[in-house]
């Protein structure tokens, strides 16, 4: 009974977005007050701690939105400066094929931003990149979701690992090392095959005709980009640690990526174009702008996350001036909301959107324009985000209760390790996803079951760094279906209600995804312990 009570948080809304194709406002909506009455009659919360945890969530869903904004904003002052179609432009020169601009756009240059930024922004930024690009907006949202996964082990320059892990004993600098060469070790049998799953999934679902063909003409391709990312990233992890192997190794794939495009080495002569939009027109108008200053605001971005990031200093000022984080909320010390505005990748993308318009000597007007637009996209996407963010922390906070429980996420975990620690290297990474999918952070899915994780391995006597290993790259692979990512992305394209529809798509490759890491354990383990 209390496990399908700590399980609703999972299943409730599955139920009403999957299998009842709500849209996310009514669907969370529903959910937030079922898991909150469960939460207060069933595991003994208190009305202080529920609306704590709404408050927690009505914080941190303007730390979402101001995310959304900024890249809403970035975007449209590139379309009203004409930087976008001239973007478009330098994508067809390397390759017309749609499956080609999927692994440059999402995959690689999406890992690009998830290495720099993290929080939900790569796919926030990609996909309204490829609608440009003539993407219809569903295989944009489906295929940004699914190529923001095997990059999201290394997040806003290792978070998941130096943050998830922070709270273990023996943490170090070494211990985290350790775990970050065991996750590119796993992602050599697993993380190779994102772009190959990637891709089905788009012809899968989308495409029109031959779609065997499609995919195996694909194939070789693919694998050179797929290890090309997985080898470089457990190189970088042995030389550098975390902090930046999702960057390195994308920037390593993408010079792979465009030199190969280029010269069509390995790739079918035929272009695939069964994802165009058929309301998208082709500007054939002559563009004066250099390619350069058309991508210089997304160069700004990157640069000023990795400055704010990686600098100490400049990390300081950021994460000291203009700090509206709310710690103890309603006097509970472990319920804190972080709002750290100059740190924020929002701010960071507004400041590149007003860089846009200097640079590209563009009227200040612009601005003006995208911001109404951007704000017109995402008006009702907050009340979506308030839902999904108090149930989730309803959830998380399960434990402050008046019955001596633990909290709910703990004892889905405890009780998987019950009655599944035999096989616990096939499950462990199922976990890490199911703590994404509800509290849509690889990061906290970490932090909430690292502890677990590594008391399951020392008493199975499983390799630790193993299995904290298949928890962050599952909790990778659940960033694909977490509830208020899908939200987001499907609100920055303007395709509010289709949540359900893009989880059902999205689904498929994150157990896929999760089930290769499992192979991957046992295979690693089988060999070398």
């Amino acid at each position: 009974m209390m496990l399908l009570v700590a399980f609703s948080a999972v299943i409730v809304p599955f139920i009403f977005l999957v299998l009842l194709r709500m849209s996310a406002l009514k669907g969370m909506t529903i959910s937030a007050i079922i898991i909150t009455l469960l939460g207060v009659f069933v595991w003994g919360m208190n009305g202080d701690v529920i609306i704590a945890s709404l408050l927690q969530g009505t914080h941190k869903t303007f730390t979402i939105l101001y995310i959304l904004f900024g890249a809403l904003l970035l975007l449209n002052t590139l379309r009203q400066t004409g930087a976008v179609t001239r973007i478009n432009e330098g994508f067809k020169q390397i390759s017309g094929d749609m499956r080609v601009q999927v692994i440059l756009v999402a995959f690689l240059f999406g890992s690009l931003i998830e290495g720099a930024s993290g929080f939900g922004t790569p796919a926030m930024v990609t996909a309204p990149l490829m609608v440009a690009l003539g993407f219809r907006p569903i295989i944009a949202v489906v295929t940004a979701l699914v190529a923001d996964s095997v990059a999201v082990s290394f997040g806003a320059v290792g978070t998941p690992v130096l943050v998830g892990l922070s709270t273990l004993n023996d943490a170090d600098s070494s211990f985290f090392q350790s775990t970050a060469i065991r996750i590119t070790t796993l992602d050599l049998l697993s993380g190779i095959f994102i772009p190959i799953i990637l891709i089905t999934a788009m012809v899968l679902f989308f495409g029109k005709n031959n779609k065997l063909k499609s995919i195996v003409e694909m194939l070789p391709w693919l694998a050179l980009i797929g290890i090309v990312y997985a080898g470089s990233a457990f190189i970088y992890a042995f030389l550098f640690g975390a902090e930046f192997v999702a960057i390195l190794g994308s920037l390593t794939g993408l010079i792979v990526a465009v030199i190969s495009a280029r010269k069509g080495w390995l790739l079918p002569k035929e272009e695939w174009t069964d994802g165009l939009n058929p309301d998208y027109e082709v500007t054939t108008k002559e563009q004066s702008m250099p390619l350069l200053t058309a991508w210089a605001p997304y160069l700004m971005v990157v640069v000023l996350l990795l400055l704010t990031r990686t600098v100490p200093s400049i990390k300081h000022f950021t994460t000291q001036v203009l700090d509206l984080t709310w710690n103890n909320i309603l006097n509970f010390e472990t319920i804190t909301s972080e709002w750290e505005i100059l740190y924020s990748p929002g701010t960071i993308l507004i400041l590149s959107a007003i860089f846009a318009v200097f640079i590209q000597r563009k009227p200040l007007k612009d601005i003006g324009h995208a911001s109404l637009d951007s704000l017109n996209t995402i008006k009702t996407t907050g009340i979506t985000l308030i839902a999904t963010l108090a149930m989730v922390h309803v959830f998380i906070n399960s434990g402050i209760n008046t019955h001596d429980l633990i909290s709910m996420p703990e004892y889905i975990a405890k009780d998987m390790a019950h009655y599944l620690g035999p096989i616990w290297l096939f499950v462990a990474p199922f976990l890490g996803a199911l703590g994404s999918f509800i509290t849509g952070s690889a990061t906290v899915s970490t932090l909430t079951f690292s502890p677990i994780q590594l008391n399951i391995a020392e008493t199975i006597g499983a390799e630790p760094f193993t299995v904290l290993a298949a928890q962050i790259i599952g909790a990778a692979a659940g960033n694909m279906i977490c509830v208020h990512n899908v939200v987001a992305v499907c609100a920055v394209v303007d395709m509010p209600g289709k949540e359900g529809s893009v989880i059902r798509k999205t689904l498929g490759p994150a157990l896929i995804y999760c089930l290769l890491v499992g192979i991957s354990a046992f295979i690693f383990t089988w060999l070398f312990f």
